[in-house]
């Protein structure tokens, strides 16, 4: 009877021993995989495309988005999303499109159905951005109109972030 008690006794130990090295081997390899994951190059580049997207979205939305009655306010928006040639155009032309909006006397509002980044170079600060939007269009004592409208637009990095820098509608057959 001691012999059999002993001979367990000698198994388990060597047993447990070679498991818990392996555990401990298993867990030292499971850190290393998630810490190089986690620093990589690719984790980097997934988050500023994910940011080009976020902003993306918000531009198209805000320039696809006004009120006649707060055209001020929907103008300094679109400053605010814009950069480059797009932001000097809409500077240059200001009082030419406040007057436009406020004559047609049309409210839109706009929301992004889909976007998708399709260039993003982060080195050099570049982006480009399709998406599909929805735009309702409310004349003033008329009825709501739904469209739904396809956009490309550039994004250019800034010091206070990604910025458009072109926007334009994609024709109905193709880019």
């Amino acid at each position: 009877m001691d012999v059999r008690r002993s001979f367990r006794t000698n198994w388990v130990l060597p047993v447990a021993a070679v498991l818990a090295v392996l555990a401990a081997g298993y867990a030292v390899l499971a850190g290393g995989w998630w810490w190089s994951a986690s620093t990589n190059d690719s984790v980097a580049f997934s988050r500023e495309r994910d940011e080009v997207l976020r902003v993306g979205q918000v531009g198209i939305a805000n320039f696809t988005t006004l009120d006649y009655k707060r055209v001020d306010e929907d103008l300094k928006r679109w400053l605010d999303s814009s950069t480059g040639e797009l932001r000097s155009e809409i500077e240059n032309g200001r009082d030419s499109r406040k007057k436009q909006i406020e004559d047609a006397k049309t409210t839109t509002v706009s929301r992004v159905l889909d976007a998708a980044v399709t260039e993003l170079d982060s080195r050099a600060g570049k982006a480009h951005l399709i998406a599909v939007v929805e735009t309702t269009v409310t004349p003033e004592g008329g009825q709501a109109v739904k469209k739904v409208n396809r956009y490309q637009t550039d994004l250019a990095r800034t010091d206070a972030g990604w910025k458009l820098s072109a926007l334009g509608p994609v024709a109905a057959g193709g880019a």
